[in-house]
């Protein structure tokens, strides 16, 4: 994909790109983002000796059910928290499987069973979207924002911060690294709504000299916006970078 082809609208430059420059700066570790249907199995990954926060995007969970280990120094916690409808769980450093299972009810009656493996020590988020509940979801929330321009600042300000839109498909999309002299760029997520797509790219310079990115670097045809997390790569610095287009709109 060239990143190479027409200017960022203006309606989107100078301060309400600047206001985003500080959520660039310091990318958010990555969050699992997983789509599953009613009766579906969800297989993820928890964190050992920290919690791991698995939310069903814009839905929620009602309850949970896992069965006991029969020895409380080998089990593993999983808790429900009414008021959002997220799920924690928490395995303890000692704990000796390296999978976990339980279930899980929404509030819509959506029956998810997750069998996960444990893994890392840091906490971690787990986004669940149920595709035939989010369609619609997405398409009220484009509609409903004051103008296109406004929805796809917002989309970005979401993918900037790992955050999740009402109905918005988010999965991690890890493509093959390009190289644009000594840029390389290389995809890493997307979201999908009901007609804004957006996506996430890092930017490395692997070059022996800065590459000043607001000057030359410009968005692919038909793209509603195209956002760097900052002006100027120092040699072997990354940076983030976020594309926003309508469906069937790159050339």
């Amino acid at each position: 994909m060239s990143l190479l082809a027409r200017p960022f609208p203006t309606a989107l430059t100078s301060v309400a790109l600047a206001a985003l420059t500080c959520a660039f700066a310091a990318p958010a570790q990555a969050d699992q983002f997983v789509e599953a249907a009613d009766g579906a199995t969800i297989d993820c990954v928890l964190a050992r000796g920290a919690l791991t926060r698995i939310a069903l995007v814009e839905h929620g969970f009602a309850n949970v059910s896992k069965m006991a280990s029969g020895f409380p120094y080998n089990d593993f916690e999983v808790t429900h928290e009414p008021v959002r409808g997220d799920i924690y769980v928490s395995v303890p450093l000692q704990y000796a499987s390296a999978r976990v299972s339980f279930f899980a009810t929404s509030s819509a009656g959506h029956v998810y069973k997750f069998a996960c493996r444990v893994e890392g020590e840091d906490a971690s988020q787990l986004f669940v979207t149920n595709p035939a509940l989010a369609k619609s979801e997405a398409a009220d929330w484009e509609e409903g924002s004051p103008s296109r321009d406004d929805a796809t600042l917002r989309l970005i300000e979401a993918m900037a911060n790992d955050a999740v839109l009402p109905g918005f498909r988010a999965r991690a999309a890890l493509s093959r690294p390009r190289r644009t002299g000594s840029l390389e760029v290389q995809q890493v997520a997307e979201y999908e709504g009901a007609e804004l797509t957006g996506q996430a790219f890092t930017l490395r310079n692997l070059g022996s000299e800065p590459i000043d990115l607001s000057s030359e670097r410009e968005a692919p045809a038909g793209a509603l916006a195209f956002a760097y997390g900052r002006d100027a790569l120092a040699p072997g610095e990354t940076a983030q970078a976020f594309l926003v287009f309508t469906k069937g709109g790159l050339e």
